[in-house]
């Protein structure tokens, strides 16, 4: 049985069960192979799986199977699993539906979008959406050349983001703020993942973990794009403020 990231159906007779060990691609193995794997005894795995501190499924035949990986992240100088989303049985399609239920009311925060006219509204909107799933693209990554690829198209979008906020008269403040309602949706959907899928103390840091500097370096884009924007505005003032000066003579 191949590992897939989501947790396998296996038939009422669970070939698993018999003293013949999982081959080396199954991501599942038995309580007895976990046992040895850990080097604690079955009764302790029960106990674990039933608190949620270890992934683990039963089968239709009453046997338990534990997620091979998970283990091996629990053994002492181990280093934390990557959590990537298809590997924890995740969409991104899924999680981008959440993360807009979750951020439903985010934009209202914004009172400075109020005054925004509706086309650039609708721009930024766009933007958005652009943004977060590229966000969620590069989370659903399973390797750092694919994070970094899938997250290179939101720092462009995030840098223009930020510049038309600036050339629409928003504040950095309000531009930070306004990342900032967007960012907690995205954090909390994250940690449902982690709950939904029963990790470990480890593997959830490692999807925070990852979302958090994805997101930063999101926020930075954004404030890229609104210094752009600030920098011909200054040099125009400074212009004003010479010709008054000029004048002034």
């Amino acid at each position: 049985m191949r590992a897939t990231g989501r947790i396998p159906v296996s038939t009422p007779r669970d070939p698993g069960a018999a003293s013949t060990p999982s081959t080396p691609t199954s991501d599942w193995v038995s309580i007895r192979e976990a046992s040895a794997l850990l080097g604690v005894s079955p009764a302790t795995l029960r106990r674990w799986a039933e608190a949620g501190d270890v992934p683990a499924f039963t089968t239709p035949g009453g046997h338990r199977r534990f997620s091979r990986s998970a283990l091996a992240a629990r053994l002492p100088g181990a280093a934390p699993a990557s959590s990537d989303l298809v590997r924890l049985g995740e969409t991104a399609d899924g999680v981008a539906q959440r993360y807009r239920l979750r951020a439903g009311g985010a934009a209202a925060a914004a009172p400075w979008l109020g005054s925004v006219p509706e086309s650039s509204r609708v721009r930024l909107r766009e933007q958005g959406r652009v943004i977060a799933a590229s966000l969620i693209a590069s989370i659903e990554a399973t390797g750092e050349r694919e994070q970094a690829a899938a997250l290179a198209a939101g720092i462009d979008v995030a840098t223009d983001y930020g510049r038309i906020a600036g050339t629409l008269g928003a504040t950095m403040r309000q531009t930070v703020a306004t990342f900032l309602q967007f960012r907690r949706p995205f954090v909390e959907e994250m940690a449902a993942v982690a709950r939904r899928r029963h990790l470990d103390a480890a593997s959830t840091a490692a999807l925070l973990g990852s979302s958090a500097e994805a997101i930063d370096r999101l926020l930075d884009a954004t404030l890229a794009g609104f210094e752009q924007a600030m920098t011909p505005r200054a040099g125009r003032a400074s212009s004003a403020r010479t010709d008054v000066e000029g004048n002034g003579r």
